[in-house]
């Protein structure tokens, strides 16, 4: 057997340790013992979400112990019915303000960071927590309140609370998983949120909450005008300022169903991927790296096997399972599908593609997304 399995094999088995200890340090959203006294902002960015946004909006308007509560949703120049949506859905509830606006974007910009700078700037100074929440996610009633308490408890200036992914088909299933999976297992979560250290620097834009004052002080989202991961460029921002900033654990506050089947999965990731690891060099190593740790056993495990060399797959096999294993603490903790860890090899494989046509698209100039152009403004970056 080569040096190269034991080490992979070993390696697994120390990330499926750590991310039992993270899954035990993952802050979760508080139960708040009375209702949330400040006024709590939910900035909506909305582009062609008319199948998506009135679910999203029913959750916000059924929320409980939020009673300074206003709701902002901005109509991206959506090319469907998403205004009207929101009209019918809202009704006459002073709450929510719709905000059209149109397709332009200014140079430099991409169009969602555009969009939440717009809605930032439409709370006004009286909101002293913004909330920047995704059309596809649902709330549940105690979601905000929640979410605030836990910025304020834990004296954060940035939290975002991880909704449950719902994933369906093979696709979905096999990619959105490693989302959780991914920080769960390599990230000192702890450590990372104390650090200043932006490589550690982790958020999830589904829903994302910020102090208003520090969110006005790092520059909001003007100061990631250009980043296509502008949740992880945020945190970033806020930590370059001194403040703290982390994920939690939102499996029970929300929910987020990200795509509905592969075409737009592997157009969400592939206008993205290339921006998670800096450089062809950067993902080229972090893939092959992961490809080492949970491919490279069980197709060693399996070779062994078809030589009828059955005790040379031992290691290899525990290599396998300690990736399962990784992948199962993750699901548990949560609220995946815990069967779906038996895939994790197929899941990485599958990563590695992604990324690769990732960064064709950025090579060739092609990445695009709601039929906007990503290319000028990332490559202003």
């Amino acid at each position: 057997m080569s040096l190269a399995v034991r080490a992979a094999s070993i390696g697994a088995a120390a990330f499926a340790v750590h991310a039992a200890v993270n899954s035990r340090a993952l802050r979760r959203p508080p139960t708040p013992s009375d209702s949330v006294g400040e006024r709590v902002s939910v900035l909506l960015p909305a582009r062609d979400e008319a199948t998506r946004i009135g679910p999203t909006l029913r959750a916000l308007l059924a929320q409980t112990g939020v009673p300074r509560l206003e709701i902002l949703v901005l109509d991206d120049g959506s090319t469907d019915a998403t205004a009207d949506v929101v009209r019918a859905t809202a009704g006459d509830d002073p709450r929510v303000r719709l905000i059209e606006g149109g397709t332009e974007v200014p140079a430099g910009w991409l169009g969602k960071p555009w969009a939440c700078a717009r809605l930032a700037d439409a709370a006004g100074p009286a909101a002293t927590v913004l909330v920047f929440l995704d059309a596809d996610v649902t709330v549940a009633p105690d979601g905000l309140a929640r979410t605030v308490a836990l910025l304020r408890d834990a004296r954060l200036q940035l939290v975002s609370p991880y909704p449950r992914q719902l994933a369906d088909g093979i696709g979905p299933r096999l990619v959105q998983p490693l989302l959780q999976w991914s920080w769960l297992s390599f990230l000192p979560l702890r450590a990372a949120e104390h650090s200043a250290r932006e490589s550690l620097a982790v958020a999830n834009g589904q829903l994302l909450a910020v102090d208003a004052d520090a969110y006005r002080t790092w520059g909001g989202h003007a100061a990631v005008r250009s980043d296509v991961i502008e949740d992880v460029a945020l945190a970033r921002a806020a930590k370059r300022h001194g403040y703290r900033a982390t994920v939690a654990d939102g499996t029970d506050i929300a929910t987020c169903r990200m795509y509905d089947d592969w075409p737009a999965l592997c157009e969400g990731y592939t206008k993205s991927l290339w921006a998670a690891f800096g450089s062809p060099a950067g993902a080229t190593a972090v893939m092959s790296s992961l490809l080492a740790l949970y491919v490279l056993p069980p197709a060693a495990a399996v070779s062994s096997l078809l030589r009828g060399r059955p005790r040379a797959a031992v290691v290899p096999l525990l290599g396998y399972a300690a990736g399962v294993a990784g992948r199962l603490v993750s699901a548990r903790r949560t609220g995946g599908r815990s069967r779906d860890a038996l895939a994790h090899p197929a899941s990485i494989a599958v990563l590695a593609g992604l990324t690769a046509r990732s960064w064709h698209a950025r090579r060739t100039g092609t990445l695009t997304w709601r039929g906007r152009s990503l290319d000028a403004a990332s490559t202003a970056r």
